[in-house]
């Protein structure tokens, strides 16, 4: 009878927390449905823009031209790699990172291609991603299905970030498989987790142009236009801003009778300003990744340089190095993207 009464108990038991948790069971099947029914037209939407950017004509010649380059600049580090390793190079046990760094003059090196031509790449997939779905009348059709207004601008991002992903990740690589072939030696551990950073380092900087070239697409009507400011900044920083910073360093010189802390100081300065620059964050943080002999990226004094070891630096003291730049580039990326959807959310959209 006892052990009746104690089995009805439990069942009752049973049946009450049963009948509490069912209704939440329920409430979270509900709520995960409508997650993937709300992240559903952001796939579809990213899934459409990578088919749409690898098949178009402009992608497919900037794959050619980096392509070209990257082997050209391959080619010149595999001759020149012998006469590059010296006996007091510190930098001389990091054999796979020159495949990276080494030039004969002829051709720069790949990481120089990849500060020149990336941010072409990604102004070529974001000049027009906004205003040549307004000119075609697609984005008021776009924006009339049930999905999120934000869902077209993040899904836009997305899909270039994954593209430029794919395409460096397999560049990186390809030098790495066919100096493997070539040198016979295969990259140590700190050598390959460096060309990984290199990589992720290449891909914040070119997603910096990308969503700069993205605001230009929700600030202007016209794609024209938006390619011309994207490239007009691009050209400012590459030529004129150097030039401009040495009229500056020329005209704030001080005189032959100042301190050497006044020297010191003014080298800061002009320092600081280059900084401004994306590309010169970009050389700085690259140059430290690849080439672990250098300790720092500002202007030393003597009895610094005299107490100086003449070694490489660590992995993990490099990145620490480094993490100013990295810091500056992925604040600039984040301020363009939050740019451009703030503008993209607040524009007035009209069916043609």
């Amino acid at each position: 009878m006892d052990n009746l009464m104690e089995q009805t108990s439990n069942q009752t038991i049973f049946e009450t927390k049963k009948s509490r948790w069912f209704p939440f069971q329920l409430n979270l099947m509900k709520r995960f449905r409508e997650e993937k029914d709300v992240m559903r037209p952001f796939w579809i939407i990213v899934n459409k823009e990578i088919s749409d950017q690898t098949r178009s004509w402009r992608f497919i010649i900037l794959i050619c031209i980096i392509l070209l380059t990257c082997i050209g600049s391959l080619y010149t580090a595999l001759t020149n790699i012998g006469s590059a390793i010296k006996p007091n190079d510190p930098d001389g046990a990091f054999l796979f990172l020159k495949l990276f760094t080494v030039s004969d003059g002829t051709l720069p090196a790949f990481f120089i291609f990849i500060g020149f031509l990336g941010p072409l790449l990604g102004i070529s997939l974001g000049f027009d991603a906004i205003n040549s779905e307004q000119n075609k009348g697609t984005l008021s059709r776009v924006m009339a299905q049930p999905i999120h207004r934000d869902s077209l601008i993040n899904a836009k991002f997305t899909a270039s970030i994954i593209v430029i992903s794919v395409l460096f990740f397999a560049l990186g690589f390809l030098v790495m498989g066919i100096g493997l072939i070539m040198i016979g030696i295969p990259p140590t551990a700190e050598e390959f987790m460096r060309i990984i950073f290199f990589i992720l380092l290449s891909i914040i900087y070119v997603a910096f142009w990308l969503n700069l070239s993205i605001l230009f697409s929700v600030c202007f009507r016209q794609a024209a236009t938006s390619a011309l400011a994207g490239i007009a900044v691009w050209l400012f920083f590459s030529v004129f801003y150097n030039l401009i910073i040495k009229i500056v360093a020329r005209a704030t010189v001080p005189s032959q009778y100042a301190s050497p802390d006044q020297i010191l100081g003014h080298e800061h300065f002009i320092l600081n300003l280059l900084r401004l620059s994306p590309g010169q964050l970009f050389s700085e943080a690259t140059t430290t990744l690849l080439m672990p002999s250098v300790r720092s990226l500002g202007p030393l004094t003597m009895e610094q340089i005299q107490s100086a070891i003449p070694s490489p630096l660590p992995l993990g003291q490099s990145l620490l190095l480094v993490w100013p730049q990295l810091t500056g580039l992925i604040a600039a990326t984040v301020l363009c993207f939050a740019l451009s959807y703030v503008s993209f959310m607040r524009r007035e959209i009209r069916a043609r």
